[in-house]
């Protein structure tokens, strides 16, 4: 209700400062300051009309056969004649050139009996472009379904309905930026997600006040509760099933009209490293492959600062036949080991960066070739050893195994701090920043609710799907992180229960 009555008096004020445009002066406008913007006198046996559209939003051909061809075959006298004849979804008369413009933009035909009226017929007509439902790029899985959300709005919304065809499922569509008008859908199974969280989505996006959004992303870094910091605070997802079972979960997303993505909030951090395919694998393979997963985030962030630090300051910790191994590989390095670290780990973020903004094919080769040469010819002029090689490119490879391409972003860049820290005080250096890393998680908020749950605070019944993945018939809850008002997804003695027909 407040929402409301806000968005209410921001149109009256609107109203009150702009004079109202009359339906003839907008359409000279559009006319003169569009050479896309047409207008057409259409020459009938029953009368003239003139039609205003945009031919870049419109297709010619639906114009032309269900629009065109039933006012000249089939007789008509007003308005509501027209409405009845026409072969188009939605007809609409309107009054207010403020209406009339908003949905000329959307790809509406605009008809009037005779210029100067003021009031005309619109006529909805299918968009020009629209990207048909792919495969996954980003978020790509052997197991499940194979289907990505696209940059129209209805197809998303249509992709999520078809997996909850449930009548509580809302969707609040709102419109931001003053220059784009872009349209955001905030999406929740009424009854299960939290209404303070619902709210905290719908007041933030509501009141942000700038003059474009452009994605889904750019949005959530807008309404992101510490702007910041480096770690992503939402959860972005290509995939309806993922995005469909957050919101069984009792979870609110949202997504904008010509994002491929849709915001899952509030998210915890461990979320950001469980793929959907845990959910498709049995739950011991899952389980193994997210234990994985987290070793190779420790060892992409720690591997590199702690050789820096062992060469640096603590080489007595080496085993004495490591160490032999070590002096002849850096036998004849003239850099100290935090310049040999350095330049791999640039190196190794330009190739990345460089194969990225490439073509697909040309990418990976550059990424390949590139490594190979610029390796093996670094090792061979004696400006690397050949072990820290083996250990940056290991912990590269280590990174990817992030399912959340924003995460992965982040653990990039984290490794070149813990590698300062390690050259200038090196072991201690490190713990150092690993205490600063969790501190700062603590800090953290996701919507107002914490961000390192179900550890802090300390939430043992959603551990079942925390490091490890529990089976299936222990899942008779929601998270507690979450606040559903509908906790119980099943009772548990019928989660456990075997109906199996006797012999």
């Amino acid at each position: 209700m407040f929402l409301l009555r806000f968005l209410q008096s921001k149109q009256n004020k609107q109203n009150k400062e702009e004079p109202q445009e009359t339906i003839q002066e907008g359409l000279q406008r559009l006319e003169r300051n569009s050479n896309d913007f047409t207008k057409k006198a259409v020459f009938t046996p029953y009368g003239k009309v003139y039609a205003y559209y945009f031919d870049t939003l419109i297709e010619e051909d639906y114009y032309q056969q269900n629009i065109l061809l039933p006012l000249k075959e089939k007789e008509w006298r007003d308005y509501k004649d027209i409405a009845n004849i026409v072969s188009t979804e939605e007809t609409l008369e309107a009054s207010q050139f403020s209406d009339i413009q908003k949905l000329l933009l959307e790809g509406y035909v605009f008809l009037q009996r005779t210029e100067g009226e003021t009031k005309g017929l619109l006529l909805s007509s299918p968009s020009v472009v629209e990207r048909d439902v792919g495969v996954p790029e980003v978020e790509f899985s052997v197991a499940g379904p194979q289907e990505a959300f696209v940059e129209t709005l209805e197809t998303n919304i249509h992709l999520l309905r078809k997996r909850i065809p449930l009548s509580n499922l809302c969707i609040k569509e709102i419109e931001v930026g003053s220059v784009t008008q872009t349209k955001v859908a905030v999406i929740y199974l009424d009854g299960v997600a939290d209404k303070e969280n619902v709210n905290t989505v719908i007041q933030r996006i509501t009141e942000l006040e700038t003059d474009q959004v452009l994605d889904s992303n750019n949005l959530a870094q807008m309404i992101q509760d510490h702007t910041y910091s480096i770690f992503p605070q939402f959860i972005n997802t290509e995939r309806p099933d993922r995005a469909a079972a957050a919101i069984t979960e009792g979870k609110v997303i949202f997504i904008s009209n010509g994002s491929p993505e849709a915001i899952v909030a509030p998210s915890t951090l461990i979320e950001f490293f469980s793929s959907l395919e845990d959910y498709y694998l049995p739950w011991q393979i899952a389980s193994f492959v997210r234990l994985l997963r987290f070793m190779a985030v420790a060892f992409s962030i720690l591997a590199t600062p702690i050789y820096v630090a062992v060469l640096t300051y603590h080489y007595e910790m080496i085993p004495e036949d490591l160490l032999i191994t070590l002096v002849l590989s850096r036998a004849n390095i003239p850099f100290p080991p935090i310049i040999e670290a350095l330049f791999l780990e640039l190196t190794i973020e330009l190739l990345r960066e460089a194969g990225a903004r490439l073509p697909t094919k040309v990418g990976q080769t550059i990424g390949i070739v590139g490594g190979i040469v610029i390796g093996q010819a670094s090792v061979e002029a004696g400006l690397l050893s050949n072990i820290l090689l083996i250990i940056v490119a290991l912990a590269a490879l280590a990174s990817f195994t992030t399912p959340v391409y924003q995460m992965g972003n982040t653990i990039r860049i984290i490794r070149f701090p813990y590698l300062i820290a390690a050259t200038m005080l090196g072991g201690l250096g490190i713990v150092i920043c690993v205490l600063f890393t969790f501190v700062h998680l603590i800090k953290l908020n996701s919507l107002g609710r914490p961000y390192l749950a179900p550890f802090y605070p300390l939430r043992f019944q959603d551990w079942k799907d925390a490091f490890i993945r529990l089976p299936f018939n222990t899942f008779t809850s929601r998270p507690v992180h979450s606040r559903t008002i509908s906790a119980k997804r099943v009772p548990f003695q019928k989660a456990v229960q075997k109906k199996d027909i006797d012999e």
